[in-house]
Parts: structure tokens; sequence; C-alpha cells
């Protein structure tokens, strides 16, 4: 990646989370990046090819995460439990403005645009992923627990910057935790 580029990104990608996709505008990610417009259009053909790229780079550090995880030959009983725990940090961030996805979903809102199409392609992979996790810890309702599982992220993501941040990440991890202990049965009334 080109120095040009690497500071449109960073420079991109630290004003979207920060301010939001709409309210940031190429002329100020021009000035703050050091770059010229006609630098910015070579490497991003429009706003749009912008944003998702730095949608690109936040899912590709999240499947860093769990590529590391998984590496270090983790079973995957921890591999969710050490996902949960990098969630909750993050939520502890100072700045946290909640979840890049779900904020650029909110702001692109019609599924045929690009932006949007990144963002369920980042949900259908972290989806598959935490079913497949699941279904490798023996699970028998392996894809149950991972919508579970995706429904306490998001919710977290949304609460974290609403409240106490510290509450809600322990209030995630007790979550997925229980999920974890949880097995299903033939015959289980809760079901």
């Amino acid at each position: 990646m080109s120095e040009a580029r690497k500071r449109l990104v960073d420079t991109a990608s630290r004003l979207f989370y920060a301010e939001g996709l709409h309210t940031v505008g190429i002329d100020r990610i021009i000035a703050e990046a050091g770059v010229t417009k006609a630098t910015l259009y070579r490497h991003f053909p429009s706003k749009d090819d912008l944003v998702v790229t730095y949608l690109g780079v936040a899912d590709d550090a999240l499947r860093m995460r769990v590529d590391e995880a998984r590496a270090q030959g983790r079973v995957a009983d921890d591999v969710l439990r050490e996902l949960a725990e990098s969630i909750a940090e993050d939520i502890r961030r100072p700045g946290f403005r909640g979840c890049a996805f779900l904020n650029a979903a909110a702001e692109y809102p019609d599924a045929a645009h690009p932006v949007h199409a990144a963002v369920l392609r980042h949900r259908d992979w972290f989806f598959a992923t935490t079913a497949e996790l699941f279904a490798e810890t023996g699970k028998p309702d392996a894809e149950p627990a991972a919508r579970h599982f995706v429904m306490l992220r998001d919710g977290a993501m949304a609460a974290g910057c609403l409240s106490d941040p510290v509450l809600v990440g322990e209030t995630f991890l007790r979550g997925v935790a229980g999920l974890l202990t949880y097995r299903s049965g033939i015959g289980d009334e809760a079901r």
C-alpha cells in the first residue's frame, strides 16, 4: 500500500468512526491526510469506495483476531471467549462509538448499496465463523447459539456507547459464558 493510500485510509477510518460516514466530507479527509484531490481519486474513484475500504480494514482486523486465536491451537470454547473478551475490550476503549458496521448500516440502509453490501459480507462471515466455532464445541444447536452470540454482540455494541461500558462488557461476557455452558438436549423445555 502506498504511503498516500495508507494516510487516506487511516485518516478516513479515524474520522468516519468518530464522526459518521455522511458527516465527514472528502475535502476534510484530503486536508487531514495531506494529499491532493487527484491522489484521493486515483486511489478511490468515489467516497463510497473509501467507505468500503474503511469497513474492509475493520473486517480484516477482526478476522485476524480470530485467525490468531485459532493458530495458537486453542479449543473452540477458548477462541469464542477470546473473541468475546476482545469485543468487551473494544467497548471499554476511550472514544468507543459503537460498531462500525452497525453504524454504517444505519447510514446506508439500502441493501443494494456497496457500503451496505460490505456490512452484510462482514456479518455473514461473523455469523458463519461463530457458528463453526460453536459446532466445534460439540453444541448440537450451533446456529442458534451463533445467532444469540451475534445478537448479544450487537446489543453490547449499541449499549456500550450509551451507558457504563464496563458494566456492558461484563454483561456481554456473562451472556457468552452462558451460551458456552448451556447444552440443549432432546426434550428440553427451554427451546
